[in-house]
């Protein structure tokens, strides 16, 4: 039984990993409309930032996202400014052309720039783990849990509570309706975009304790990234929160009594499980953030 528990939490605080990088991706997609295949890439930044921060000026991941979150919040908007806004009017494709592009430039740069070899850091509480009831819980995993509920918690508050966030939510309902209301919808998809972008930066920070980064890491992120969006239902931060716990549940589980090669498999088999009795998602409704 202490081993089922034990796989149990491993598998929620994977989870946890996947909502902090899934949370900022639905929102840009249930917003603006555009799926964003570029994602993984600004991951990757994030984690070469991070790393480097640490390696010029020994700058510790968790506090180096207090500059990260900022500067990412800034590459958000100049991303939206310069490629995303030119193609918002444009048919779905474009805008599909337009990120797998900046994925693929931006990989190429890191591998142009940095090779292809692992980078890693060395912290000292990346192997700290707590002990309850002979439960053995990872500090930095723990550390992004935590995080990423709070970041959940805090979006929901700011998309309900806030004018920025209404005004979000009305766009995300009725650009049209919300345009007449006098809202600067323009304004509003670069805002929501910095969001997303800069909380992958603060994804980015939190990981580099134990993760290594090069060129293509953001693949393994993104690819349950978007089952865990698509599955909670698109623009639902709840939806892509415990879409993510239940596919850290499934890799651990399965990895564990099956075998680690088919979690994949197990996962999107469940996910397609989901999308059969509910098209929307588990959380979804249309075109709205929630």
């Amino acid at each position: 039984m202490d081993i089922l528990v034990q796989v149990v939490i491993s598998g929620i605080l994977f989870g946890g990993i996947y909502a902090l990088v899934s949370i900022g991706l639905t929102l840009i997609m249930g917003v603006m409309d555009i799926v964003n295949f570029a994602h993984g890439e600004y991951l990757m930044v994030a984690l070469y930032t991070t790393y480097f921060l640490n390696q010029l000026w020994n700058v510790d991941p968790y506090v180096a996202a207090i500059a990260v979150i900022p500067l990412f919040f800034l590459f958000g908007l100049l991303s939206e400014r310069v490629l995303i806004r030119p193609t918002l009017d444009k048919p779905a494709f474009v805008h599909v052309f337009v990120t797998l592009g900046l994925s693929i430039i931006l990989q190429n740069l890191a591998l142009l720039m940095f090779s292809g070899n692992f980078r890693s850091i060395s912290v000292p509480y990346a192997q700290y783990s707590y002990e309850i009831f002979d439960i053995l819980i990872n500090y930095p995993r723990l550390v992004i849990f935590i995080v990423g509920i709070l970041v959940a918690i805090g979006l929901h508050f700011f998309l309900h509570y806030t004018w920025v966030g209404k005004a979000i939510r009305a766009t995300a309902q009725n650009k049209n309706a919300a345009l007449l209301m006098g809202i600067n919808v323009q304004k509003v998809y670069a805002i929501t975009f910095a969001i997303g972008v800069s909380l992958v930066g603060l994804g980015g920070s939190l990981l580099m304790p134990i993760y290594s980064v090069y060129p293509t890491v953001g693949f393994q992120f993104v690819l349950v990234a978007f089952v865990a969006v698509v599955m909670g239902g698109l623009g639902s931060i709840k939806g892509a929160v415990i879409a993510s716990f239940l596919i850290g549940l499934v890799e651990t589980l399965s990895g564990f009594f099956i075998d680690p090669s088919v979690k994949q498999a197990l996962y999107f088999t469940v996910f397609i499980m989901v999308l059969l009795f509910r098209p929307y998602g588990l959380f979804g409704k249309k075109t709205k953030v929630a």
